[in-house]
């Protein structure tokens, strides 16, 4: 874990290194998924069996093996717990209200010339979501991607999962059923991507291509993206932490590990205005770091990324965030205002001191799909509109065309294009 103290020697070179850090999938992934994506398109289902078998361990029979059905969905819903079931439903609500909101409006007007302009937005066809199944298996996620795309009014919503020695986890076969999503399929890792963007003999192609994954579900997302549309290429989890010393250090450390325990890779980074209540995070977080199943996981992630700087005053540290341009910002301070008013780049920003990460991860309602890796400086996390396109309409009459159409033949003709200015010529004369 690194130390440092803003103004301090160094410290300028320091921060860059951090900011500079990727983090993600080298020239071996890059390598790797496109041989896997390539066999995919080539030999299909053949190939997922293969890949199925290597690295799950599950095999994908001739007629059985590939798909959960809706009814083994349902009975895994049915079969929870009731107040995990309660959960579960207040998680969905809560997410389609805050998706409800939103959906874009159509237009259609007419302007001064007379000419009707527009744009109508509509769902895509099909929707791909991956949902991940490896360290741990996540039913949130399953909501935040199925949800959505939901309300955008996609038609067919297909997940890919992996089921490690086949065992699908019941949690996330009971989000699908709550989600509404037509069909499950026991593949996971770059094949998936690969299915359902080439589609195979049983899997149909999908148009977008959404949710997070390994280093490896990333980088095939980003080698297939234009075969589909993604939401993003998403590397391992982020949280900035601002915070006084008036906090309790119990609380922030805990925020930090619920990164810290995603990946090894995840970074989590503490900025405070208080040496001493630094200090006091650090020994939190050793305390705490013991206790957690996931303490393997979270001890690497914190020893390789872990950070906390010292800054002599807060403001100071909003310009250090936005260099950052993390997926996670939490504001742990009473007036969490006036850090946000200046806060221009963050995937999702949590305000006060009462406002943990956590709580956005299952059901605040925002989702959780977020940019990471700095791309939060031009990117937005997962949204309706990712599951919709806009189709915009133009209709001229003959004196609409005549009150624009001059201007629009000496910008042909000046670009070298005398076909498009004659397309318009010949409805003027």
């Amino acid at each position: 874990m690194r130390f440092l103290t803003a103004g301090d020697p160094g410290f300028s070179e320091a921060f860059d290194r951090v900011v500079r850090d990727r983090r993600e999938s080298d020239a071996d992934v890059s390598r790797d998924v496109a041989a896997i994506l390539n066999e995919v398109r080539e030999r299909g289902d053949e190939a997922l069996v293969e890949y199925t078998m290597r690295l799950d361990g599950h095999r994908l029979g001739a007629e059985s093996g590939w798909s959960v059905s809706p009814e083994e969905c349902a009975a895994a819903y049915a079969g929870l717990e009731p107040a995990l079931r309660d959960a579960l439903d207040l998680a969905a609500g809560r997410i389609a209200a805050y998706h409800r909101g939103q959906l874009p409006q159509d237009r259609d007007y007419t302007d001064d010339v007379g000419m009707r302009l527009g744009a109508r937005w509509r769902p895509v066809d099909a929707a791909g979501l991956y949902v991940p199944g490896g360290r741990a298996a996540y039913p949130s996620s399953l909501l935040m991607n199925a949800i959505p795309a939901k309300v955008a009014g996609v038609g067919r919503l297909v997940v890919t999962t992996p089921t490690p020695k086949g065992e699908a986890n019941p949690l996330v076969l009971a989000a699908a059923h709550l989600a509404g999503v037509d069909e499950v399929w026991r593949i996971g890792g770059a094949q998936a991507i690969a299915a359902l963007a080439y589609g195979t003999r049983r899997i149909a192609p999908v148009d977008v291509v959404t949710g997070p994954g390994n280093a490896w579900v990333a980088e095939a997302k980003r080698q297939l993206y234009g075969v589909v549309g993604i939401d993003m290429v998403a590397g391992p989890s982020e949280i900035l932490v601002i915070a006084d010393r008036h906090n309790d250090p119990e609380w922030i450390a805990a925020d930090l590990l619920s990164q810290a325990e995603h990946d090894p890779a995840s970074q989590s980074i503490l900025i405070t205005d208080d040496r001493a209540f630094a200090a006091q995070v650090e020994d939190a977080i050793d305390v705490q770091m013991v206790r957690l199943a996931s303490a393997r996981i979270a001890q690497e992630s914190w020893e390789r990324h872990g950070l906390i700087i010292v800054v002599s005053d807060l403001a100071d540290a909003v310009p250090l965030a936005n260099r950052l341009a993390a997926e996670h910002v939490e504001l742990a301070v009473a007036d969490p205002e006036a850090l946000f008013t200046g806060l221009r780049h963050a995937g999702s920003v949590f305000l006060g001191r009462h406002t943990p990460e956590a709580v956005g991860d299952y059901l605040a309602g925002p989702n959780h799909v977020l940019p990471t890796g700095r791309r939060a400086r031009f990117s937005s996390g997962l949204s309706v509109l990712d599951f919709m396109k806009r189709t915009s309409f133009i209709g001229a009459t003959p004196d609409a065309l005549a009150a624009v159409g001059p201007a629009a033949i000496r910008l042909a003709e000046a670009e070298g294009l005398p076909a498009h200015a004659l397309s318009i010529a010949k409805r003027l004369t």
